[in-house]
Order: structure tokens, then sequence, then C-alpha cells
């Protein structure tokens, strides 16, 4: 009988720190990969600017070293992230295939212009800096025309404003929940084990001897359940680096390693702090309160 007891209570166990490990890594994986996200946010969102192209389209008089003049030109300008050259009869081509007929063959003669796609930094993707931009471009009597997609422009720019000001509330938010769930595990796990810590003091055991043994177990489950997140964020950072290496996660290493250690520590701090105030809540109960 005492044999199958014994068991029964290692199981318990078992699945009592089995919970409060899992609690813990779940809580901080989540808050990490906030975190992570957090952190490269900027560069998703200066990602995204940089796809936006201002299209720059010559006049039918613009010589062949007019062309390699300003492609040498944009090459050496500060705000220009790259630029791609599409000849008439490439636009040409594209448009055919898009429209899904030969227009040239109907009008017998080809109607667009060279052009070249712009591309700017991320910096310069404000509707400002574009029309600065675009003044300087126009100052070449060879340009026809300079085209970008203002709405799109400004849209981006309003929704990046936001989501950052959302994703800093959530981050907080977040972070809050986070605290909250691992202090109620810690709690339960602590609650289960009230006699033990009140039968402890009545044979006239130190609140400090009584407090560090529970308190050494809770840290070492926190340890075990934030070596297990970074882990886990370390395998999704690799895998977003692997599926879209564009994006360019990994090229923050300071940053990222901060995180990592943040949440390690988070989760040893977290179940320390609880652990303390739990034990001493139990410990400040007068027997008849502990049932």
């Amino acid at each position: 009988m005492a044999s199958s007891y014994d068991k029964f209570q290692k199981r318990r166990l078992i699945t009592s720190y089995f919970s409060a490990v899992l609690s813990v890594f779940l809580v901080l994986f989540l808050l990490g990969a906030l975190g992570l996200f957090v952190i490269n946010s900027k560069k998703l969102a200066d990602n995204f600017k940089e796809e936006i192209a201002v299209t720059v389209f010559f006049k039918n008089e613009a010589t062949d070293s007019t062309l390699t003049a300003f492609s040498n030109e944009l090459k050496t300008a500060k705000f220009v992230k790259k630029a791609v050259y599409v000849s008439k009869e490439q636009a040409a081509k594209n448009h055919s295939e898009v429209v899904g007929e030969d227009f040239i063959s109907f009008l017998g003669v080809n109607p667009l212009q060279n052009s070249f796609d712009v591309y700017l930094k991320a910096d310069y993707v404000v509707r400002d800096s574009i029309d600065r931009i675009e003044d300087r471009l126009r100052k070449n009597e060879m340009i026809g025309d300079v085209v970008y997609d203002k709405q799109i422009v400004k849209l981006v720019n309003e929704n990046i404003q936001k989501i950052s000001l959302w994703m800093l509330i959530i981050s907080g938010v977040f972070a809050l929940i986070s605290v909250l769930i691992i202090n109620s595990s810690m709690r339960l796990s602590i609650y289960s084990k009230r006699f033990i810590i009140k039968t402890m003091q009545m044979v006239g055991a130190t609140k400090a001897f009584i407090r560090k043994p529970f308190i050494w177990t809770s840290v070492k489950l926190g340890m075990i359940g934030g070596v297990l997140a970074v882990i886990a964020l370390i395998a999704l950072l690799l895998w977003i680096d692997n599926a879209n290496p564009g994006l360019g996660v990994l090229d923050e290493p300071i940053a990222t390693g901060i995180i990592l250690l943040a949440v390690f520590g988070l989760g040893v701090l977290i179940t320390f702090v609880s652990t303390f105030f739990a034990t001493q809540r139990f410990l400040n109960l007068r027997t008849d309160d502990l049932y």
C-alpha cells in the first residue's frame, strides 16, 4: 500500500512540475516571439517600403548615352536602393503578356517609353522626400514623366505608425499577462504544499530555511522553461530566415541575444519572486486558515 501511495505521490509531483515548466515555456515563448517581432518590425516595414517603385519615363529623343548617364547617376545617388532599366521593347512584351495580345501589331507602332524603375531606400519613402527627388529628376530635360503611387506611400507610412503604437501597447499588456500566468502557476504549486510548509514551521524551522528549497525548485523549473523557450525561439528564427532570407531576421545578433537573455532571465525572476511571496503568504497564515 505504501509503495503504491509513494508512486502516486511521485507521479503527482512530476505532473505538477511538468505543468509548471509547460506554462513557463509557453508564456515565455509567446512573449519572446512578440519581442523578436518588435525588434524586426522596422526591418519588415523598411522591406515593404523598398518594394515601392518610382518609375521614370524618358522621352523618345533620349539617346543611349543619355540613358547610360542617368543609370550611372542613380548608382551614386544616396536615396536609391536599386534601379531597373526597362526598355520600350521589354515594356511592350510585358504589357502583351498581361493583356494577352500583341497591341503593337494592331497599332503599328510601339507607343511606350524607355524607363527606369527606381526603388528608394526606406528612409526616403515619405511624401516630402519623394517630392524633392521628383523635382530633382525633372530637371533632366530628357525625362518625360515621373510616376509613383502616392496613395500607397501615404497609407504605408500611416499604417506603420499605427502598428508601431499598437505593438507597444500589446507588448506591455502581454508582459503583464505573462507575469500573472507564471505567478498563478507557481502559487498553485506552493498551495499544494501548504501543509508541509506549516509542519516545518511548527517543528521550529525558520522562514528562510523553509523558503529556500521551494524557491530553488521553482527557479530550476523557471530555468528549464526559459531554456526550452530560448531553444524554440532560435528554431523559429532559423525557420523564418530559411523560408524568407530577404527579411534578414538574423542580421541583428545583439538585439536578438538581448531578447533571448531577457526571456531566460524573466523566467528565473518571475518564478523566484512568485515563489517567495507565495511561501511567505502561507508562512504567515494560521493553521486554521490553511483549510
